[in-house]
């Protein structure tokens, strides 16, 4: 099987057996989204703290590649936010998703306004101009939680298909 560019970040991640089922619970889904927000307070802390915001930042970074880690894996994985996280496996792992999944232009726009977004927080922040910075990070995030939105029904529908799927569910 080959492997997904999708399966190299996770393995880059750590994510391989069952440190995805840590990586479920809803503690790390919901603290992974306060990654982007503390990067970017910790780039616009530069008028503040001067070059300590380079360290703030790589905080924030050792916290990211870490949080996956960080958490037991969760009593019930019935939680929007772990069926999340089962759909970016499903995509890591295989490369063959149902026609319909496969065929959905929603992750390639997801990911594209992720990346526009994520060029006008950028632009935001090197300006410090707060609206453009505040308006790619929300677009950013909410650009991020319409792609784990349909990666839960990606999740929803190959545990109908396939019995090791559903497994993961408790």
């Amino acid at each position: 099987m080959s492997t997904t560019t999708d399966g190299r970040v996770a393995r880059l991640f750590g994510l391989t057996g069952d440190r995805w089922m840590r990586h479920a619970n809803p503690w790390s889904v919901w603290t992974r989204f306060a990654v982007l927000p503390l990067l970017a307070l910790a780039a616009w802390s530069r008028v503040w703290i001067g070059w300590w915001a380079v360290l703030a930042a790589a905080l924030v970074l050792v916290f990211m590649v870490v949080n996956p880690l960080l958490f037991p894996p969760p009593r019930s994985t019935r939680h929007w936010a772990s069926k999340a996280v089962f759909g970016e496996r499903i995509t890591s792992e295989k490369t063959q998703v149902p026609p319909q999944f496969a065929r959905s232009r929603v992750p390639v726009v997801a990911s594209s306004l992720q990346l526009v977004a994520l060029a006008a927080l950028v632009v935001g922040l090197v300006r410090l101009d707060l609206l453009l910075a505040l308006t790619g990070l929300l677009f950013c995030q909410c650009a991020k939680a319409w792609f784990l939105d349909r990666a839960v029904l990606l999740f929803e529908d190959m545990k109908t298909r396939d019995p090791h799927y559903a497994s993961w569910e408790y």
